[in-house]
Protein backbone atom coordinates (compact mmCIF):
# COMPACT_ATOMS: atom_id res chain seq x y z
CA UNK A 1 0.00 0.00 0.00
CA UNK A 2 2.83 2.09 0.50
CA UNK A 3 3.84 2.07 -3.32
CA UNK A 4 0.41 3.35 -3.98
CA UNK A 5 0.96 6.36 -1.70
CA UNK A 6 4.01 6.95 -3.39
CA UNK A 7 2.81 6.67 -7.09
CA UNK A 8 -0.49 8.81 -6.04
CA UNK A 9 1.91 11.64 -4.40
CA UNK A 10 4.08 11.51 -7.51
CA UNK A 11 1.29 12.22 -9.95
CA UNK A 12 0.03 14.89 -8.09
CA UNK A 13 3.34 16.38 -7.59
CA UNK A 14 3.51 16.12 -11.68
CA UNK A 15 -0.27 17.13 -11.70
CA UNK A 16 1.34 20.79 -10.12
CA UNK A 17 4.15 20.84 -12.11
CA UNK A 18 2.22 21.05 -15.24
CA UNK A 19 -0.13 23.24 -14.02
CA UNK A 20 2.87 25.79 -12.83
CA UNK A 21 4.06 25.30 -16.66
CA UNK A 22 0.60 25.86 -18.01
CA UNK A 23 0.81 28.57 -16.62
CA UNK A 24 4.46 29.76 -17.81
CA UNK A 25 3.46 29.11 -21.44
CA UNK A 26 1.43 31.49 -21.77
CA UNK A 27 4.01 33.83 -20.74
CA UNK A 28 6.10 33.47 -23.40
CA UNK A 29 6.63 35.60 -26.32
CA UNK A 30 8.92 34.68 -29.25
CA UNK A 31 10.02 36.37 -32.28
CA UNK A 32 10.07 34.90 -35.81
CA UNK A 33 11.66 36.56 -39.07
CA UNK A 34 12.77 36.36 -42.32
CA UNK A 35 13.87 38.31 -45.02
CA UNK A 36 16.83 39.91 -42.96
CA UNK A 37 14.37 41.37 -40.77
CA UNK A 38 11.89 42.22 -42.81
CA UNK A 39 9.37 40.75 -41.51
CA UNK A 40 9.25 40.34 -37.94
CA UNK A 41 6.07 38.40 -35.86
CA UNK A 42 5.89 37.87 -32.43
CA UNK A 43 3.76 35.17 -31.02
CA UNK A 44 2.72 34.27 -27.58
CA UNK A 45 3.19 31.44 -25.34
CA UNK A 46 -0.68 30.05 -26.85
CA UNK A 47 0.63 30.62 -30.40
CA UNK A 48 -1.32 33.93 -31.11
CA UNK A 49 0.13 36.47 -33.15
CA UNK A 50 0.00 39.39 -31.16
CA UNK A 51 2.39 41.86 -33.73
CA UNK A 52 3.71 41.75 -36.82
CA UNK A 53 6.16 44.27 -37.76
CA UNK A 54 7.42 44.89 -41.42
CA UNK A 55 10.23 47.41 -42.44
CA UNK A 56 10.25 49.86 -44.72
CA UNK A 57 11.82 48.26 -47.58
CA UNK A 58 9.83 45.21 -47.56
CA UNK A 59 7.09 47.34 -48.66
CA UNK A 60 8.36 48.26 -51.98
CA UNK A 61 8.12 44.69 -52.94
CA UNK A 62 5.89 42.67 -54.63
CA UNK A 63 3.13 41.36 -52.44
CA UNK A 64 3.58 37.67 -53.34
CA UNK A 65 7.08 38.34 -51.91
CA UNK A 66 5.47 40.13 -48.73
CA UNK A 67 2.93 37.12 -48.65
CA UNK A 68 6.06 34.33 -48.57
CA UNK A 69 7.84 36.42 -46.00
CA UNK A 70 5.15 36.50 -43.52
CA UNK A 71 4.67 32.83 -44.28
CA UNK A 72 8.01 32.41 -43.54
CA UNK A 73 8.30 34.47 -40.21
CA UNK A 74 5.25 32.58 -38.76
CA UNK A 75 7.18 29.41 -39.17
CA UNK A 76 10.06 30.51 -37.62
CA UNK A 77 8.32 31.84 -34.73
CA UNK A 78 5.96 28.98 -34.47
CA UNK A 79 9.45 26.50 -34.45
CA UNK A 80 11.32 28.61 -31.47
CA UNK A 81 7.95 28.74 -29.75
CA UNK A 82 7.78 24.88 -29.90
CA UNK A 83 11.34 24.84 -28.64
CA UNK A 84 10.22 26.84 -25.62
CA UNK A 85 6.93 24.49 -25.16
CA UNK A 86 9.23 21.80 -25.09
CA UNK A 87 11.93 22.79 -22.63
CA UNK A 88 9.16 23.97 -20.49
CA UNK A 89 7.49 20.29 -20.40
CA UNK A 90 10.86 18.77 -19.96
CA UNK A 91 11.35 20.94 -16.96
CA UNK A 92 7.74 20.07 -15.47
CA UNK A 93 8.28 16.51 -15.88
CA UNK A 94 11.55 16.01 -15.45
CA UNK A 95 11.84 14.66 -19.08
CA UNK A 96 9.21 12.03 -18.55
CA UNK A 97 7.03 11.24 -22.11
CA UNK A 98 4.21 11.98 -21.20
CA UNK A 99 1.69 9.91 -23.65
CA UNK A 100 -1.07 11.88 -25.27
CA UNK A 101 -0.20 15.14 -23.91
CA UNK A 102 0.04 17.89 -26.24
CA UNK A 103 -0.05 21.85 -25.26
CA UNK A 104 -2.31 23.79 -27.39
CA UNK A 105 0.59 24.31 -30.57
Amino acid sequence: MNDFNKILERAKELERKMKESHENLKKIEVNGVSGGDAVTILLNGEGEMSKILLSDKVLNEDKEIIQDLIIAAHNDAKNKLKSKTSEEISKATGGLDVPGFKWPL
